[in-house]
């Protein structure tokens, strides 16, 4: 029996798939799409799974459980932050990208459990992952202040709140599918059930 994490964690799934040269979560990945493949590993595991989007392009999820961004137009996990804390107030999230389909469940539970003392607590491995983590709705002005000052860098947002880096050693968990090879690779590294 599967105790759930008492927080939410939302899946941003809203880039542009630029080095892919087509829609990276929608590519076929065990049986399924990578989207769906990364929702259902991590929904057993959470209250609730969100997944934020530019457009409903899920045939899958519930539409309770999307979160279409605001900004259809500039392409930023800033902004799909400020949507997102938007609908999420007073508390804690759990953030993940739809490309990053290895990240066990310990880890996570490890990043949970040291985000208790801080605003944001994010994985690094050889280097830093800004988008695999705890994010507090504490930092929802600071995200407004940098969407009025043009300022887009997740590293940014980072730095000026309390956060905490938590250093992990299996660079291979942390795989991103960016492009043609490394989807490749994912397709040859998949555990199936769900790594755990």
């Amino acid at each position: 029996m599967i105790t759930p994490f008492e927080i939410t964690c939302v899946i941003l799934s809203g880039g542009k798939s630029s080095r892919m040269e087509e829609d990276k979560s929608l590519l076929p990945f065990a049986s399924k799409t990578l989207i769906q493949y990364q929702y259902e590993r991590l929904k057993p595991y959470f209250k609730d799974v969100y997944i934020s989007s530019k457009v409903d392009k899920f045939d899958f999820l519930d539409k309770k459980y999307l979160i279409i961004d605001e900004n259809k137009e500039v392409f930023s996990p800033i902004l799909a932050l400020d949507t997102i804390f938007k609908i999420f107030q007073n508390q804690k999230i759990f953030i993940i990208t739809v490309d990053s389909p290895f990240v066990s469940i310990e880890t996570i539970s490890k990043l949970i459990y040291e985000s208790k003392d801080c605003d944001i607590c994010i994985a690094q491995t050889e280097k830093t992952h800004n988008l695999c983590g705890i994010f507090s709705s504490n930092i929802s002005i600071s995200i407004k202040t940098m969407i009025s000052n043009h300022i887009h860098k997740v590293f940014y947002l980072i730095k000026n709140n309390k956060f905490k880096i938590i250093q992990f050693h299996n660079n291979g968990e942390f795989t991103n599918i960016n492009n043609k090879n490394d989807y490749k690779e994912a397709l040859n590294n998949i555990i199936l059930p769900y790594n755990r």
